[in-house]
């Protein structure tokens, strides 16, 4: 059976998804930064699911040196997945830098996936899926050079940029991989869900957590998906993102940028 990797999956949108997955017999690689919470939920999936195959990452992705050591152990243990899902996410609330010097919301949203799934690319199997969960409130405009601007921070703006960040990668990257085993990258908005993000910054406006898991397992397993690649979701249907992610000159700028942003913080960045 494929193997699922769902990062930030010990809680919200992540841990439904992971379960969701489990019970339609996927084999399941749960990641979080806590290394308690991983073990209880990988020994809960393999109670309720113990067909399953169900192993955990314990990775910080406020820290690249991090995101770095779980690709290793990722490739080291076997465990390069199927179905990659990039779902781990925050909003901070107030400025604050991550371990290499990037404002965290940025750095854990963005780069930290960006780092995580080029580290992984070159291990991926024939038909592997990428989806990258973005959200309905992604940026319409961006300025990457206020991106680290603690002058410029406003809470629910880098979250937005963030999320604009996770669709311009998708479909660059949908552009770079063309051809490319049939590796496919999508991204989506999976619905308004009570997280704890949503409830921080906007109050419980949206559907129970446990509904979570829809749109990312629809991208995830949907047969009809097996050969749609470079596409934004909403609803259970395609949709358009915000028209400024269409801007391929600015899908470029911000691949660079993330690039030139890593190679700064010290770490090799692989050739696509």
């Amino acid at each position: 059976m494929k193997r699922v990797l769902v990062t930030g999956s010990t809680d919200g949108i992540g841990r439904e998804t992971v379960y969701k997955l489990a019970s339609m017999g996927y084999n399941v690689v749960v990641h979080g930064r806590s290394s308690q919470r991983v073990g209880n939920t990988v020994s809960d999936i393999r109670n309720k699911f113990p067909k399953v195959l169900c192993n955990g990452i314990v990775s910080d992705f406020s820290s690249l040196k991090q995101v770095k050591g779980m690709a290793d152990e990722i490739i080291h243990r076997n465990l390069v997945p199927d179905i990659l899902i990039n779902n781990a996410g925050i909003i901070a609330d107030s400025y604050e830098l991550s371990d290499d010097g990037f404002e965290m919301t940025f750095a854990i949203n963005h780069l930290a996936h960006f780092y995580l799934t080029l580290l992984l690319i070159g291990y991926l199997p024939e038909n592997a899926r990428i989806i990258n969960v973005s959200s309905m409130i992604h940026a319409s405009s961006i300025d990457l050079d206020k991106l680290n601007d603690r002058n410029s921070f406003d809470s629910v703006n880098a979250y937005s940029w963030s999320k604009l960040c996770n669709v311009l990668f998708t479909y660059k990257l949908h552009r770079v991989l063309q051809g490319n085993k049939n590796i496919t990258v999508n991204c989506l908005h999976p619905g308004v869900i009570n997280t704890k993000v949503l409830m921080k910054s906007w109050g419980a406006i949206g559907s129970p957590v446990r509904e979570g898991y829809k749109m990312p397992v629809f991208a995830a397993t949907e047969p009809e998906l097996q050969n749609v690649s470079g596409a934004y979701f909403r609803d259970g249907k395609q949709q358009r993102s915000a028209q400024v992610s269409y801007d391929e000159n600015l899908q470029d700028e911000c691949w660079n940028r993330s690039i030139e942003l890593i190679r700064k913080a010290g770490f090799n960045v692989p050739e696509l």
